[in-house]
């Protein structure tokens, strides 16, 4: 199989899935997706270095795909604007 074959890379998200939900990352809130070329990864995360950690198995899982991230984490800062609630 290539490395690039479509079913190697379902096998190849699958693994990084389970390091994710096991190891001691236990982080279930990522959702990985195979879009056209490239994986996307996505969801919010609670810290930055978590989503470091989680980038950095996913560049070990998937070397040679092209990786495309929308993780967040969220903010603490102070609103700018007040909230007018109906």
């Amino acid at each position: 199989m290539s490395p690039h074959d479509p079913q190697e890379i379902e096998y190849r998200i699958a693994r990084l899935r389970e390091r994710l939900a096991g190891d001691d990352i236990a982080e279930l809130g990522v959702r990985i997706e195979l879009r056209g070329d490239a994986v996307l990864l996505s969801g919010t995360l609670p810290t930055a270095e978590r989503r470091d950690e989680i980038l950095r198995l996913a560049r070990e899982e998937l070397s040679g795909l092209v990786i495309r991230t929308d993780l967040g984490t969220p903010s603490s800062d102070a609103p700018d604007h007040t909230e007018h609630l109906p």
